[in-house]
């Protein structure tokens, strides 16, 4: 670690997070701690914790109190995280409903948030202080698993109103101190993605975070122009809030020189899991409870997938119990190689509209349609909406390689799957925007 690094991670930072009334040094450290602790020795301190949560809750959040008051639970009575599934789900619509009710009655500060609706569900909820530290503690630990700290040179690729809403002269200055630059994933034509390779070569950062398909795009941009990019140390490239798929991991690694990261999670349900080095998925199980449900809501066994319904154990202020992310996932059963405790995530399949439904109700997997796209010569970009079961509508932009034999290839794959009555549109289009949020969804699915 370098000097001015040690500097950043040691001192400014915490200083800055202390002026914010977070406790993220301290938690952090515990938290890098509990990672080696044995399986049973952490599942028995986040039952602790949920038992604390749920007692919390139930005095002061109103919601809390009249549900557990009408299902006659007792908090303190619970013996095992399973106990969790006496209680209902909590689902965006229930906090649309509920939303000042869900607020914990010595709650301050509340800082105000919302999700952009990828899902069709905009949400605005509300994250106190202690949730803040708990999730900057655990992004933290995760980026100190690579050998890269706070204060190394970064670049950040994204495109959430939240953070490009706020690039004031203080936060300015705060991310010169800590050697963080961000470029907007909203725009992607060639100038701007010309701009931001002379960015990354003159920053030369240690790590590099953003989303999968922006840095990918980025990373196919600087193959097409021939630009060099492995001779920048870069240590590590942190993936988050999409699907990561193999070929954009092959990418992104290959041009860029450096190992890639995967992160699951979302302002909502708070920081779920990351990648070790040892290629394993790590639960934030010190802070989160993680089922797995079928779609009659019973939890399955590892192995199995299902939604992803979490549980924040530091959300008291505007409290994330059983709550429904839309995500599918499958636990695994077998610990990492590396040693460290945490249960992992054996798989992250996307978001329930990353699955598209056959004419005869069979669900699959996004990937079965975009493997018939992607492999076609021309093909540049490409989105799949399934507007019904009977109706799917493809936008490509394609170049000069792409012929018209290549439609009847895509009509007919696509009807192979899903239904030869099915209606296929191809449209050919110039560009295909990203979401409001600046993410890249290949695949979105109305059925």
């Amino acid at each position: 670690m370098g000097l001015y690094t040690s500097f950043v991670s040691s001192f400014l930072f915490p200083v800055h997070e202390r002026l914010k009334r977070h406790n993220t040094v301290a938690l952090r450290r515990r938290m890098e701690e509990v990672q080696w602790w044995p399986a049973d020795r952490i599942a028995a301190f986040q039952l602790q914790r949920l038992r604390d949560l749920l007692q919390d809750v139930a005095m002061h959040v109103p919601y809390y109190r009249d549900l557990f008051a009408q299902l006659g639970f007792v908090p303190s009575s619970i013996q095992s995280t399973a106990d969790l599934q006496r209680l209902p789900f909590l689902t965006k619509s229930i906090i649309r409903t509920n939303t000042d009710t869900l607020k914990h009655a010595h709650a301050r500060g509340l800082a105000r948030f919302n999700t952009g609706g990828s899902s069709g569900e905009p949400l605005v909820f509300f994250i106190g202080n202690k949730r803040v530290s708990h999730d900057v503690a655990a992004k933290w630990r995760a980026t100190r698993w690579w050998d890269v700290d706070i204060g190394d040179p970064e670049i950040v690729v994204w495109g959430s109103p939240i953070e490009l809403g706020k690039q004031d002269g203080i936060k300015r200055w705060r991310d010169k101190l800590l050697r963080t630059q961000l470029l907007p994933a909203f725009e992607m034509s060639e100038p701007k993605l010309d701009q931001f390779i002379t960015t990354i070569r003159a920053v030369k950062p240690r790590m590099l975070f953003g989303y999968p398909s922006a840095l990918t795009h980025i990373a196919r941009h600087a193959q097409k122009r021939g630009v060099v990019m492995t001779d920048l140390g870069i240590k590590v490239a942190f993936v988050t809030s999409e699907r990561l798929y193999d070929e954009q991991r092959s990418t992104i690694s290959q041009v860029f020189g450096c190992k890639v990261a995967n992160g699951y999670g979302g302002r909502d349900a708070g920081f779920i899991a990351h990648e070790c080095p040892g290629g394993g998925m790590h639960l934030t199980a010190d802070d989160i409870v993680v089922e797995i449900v079928n779609d009659a809501g019973q939890v399955q066994l590892p192995g199995v997938a299902g939604e992803i319904v979490v549980s924040h154990l530091s959300t008291n202020d505007f409290p994330f119990i059983r709550y429904r992310t839309g995500d599918i996932g499958v636990l695994s059963a077998t610990p990492c190689s590396c040693g460290r405790g945490l249960p992992l995530l054996q798989d992250i399949q996307g978001r329930s509209t990353d699955f598209v439904v056959a004419a005869d109700g069979t669900v699959m997997h996004g990937l079965s349609l975009i493997y018939i796209l992607r492999d076609l010569p021309g093909v540049k970009a490409f989105k799949v909406v399934q507007e019904t079961r009977a109706l799917t509508r493809v936008l490509l932009v394609t170049d000069k390689g792409f012929t018209p034999d290549a439609l009847d290839q895509i009509v007919s794959g696509f009807k192979r799957r899903l239904g030869v009555d099915v209606s296929v549109v191809v449209e050919l289009v110039d560009s295909i925007p990203t979401e409001k949020s600046g993410k890249f969804r290949y695949i979105i699915s109305h059925a």
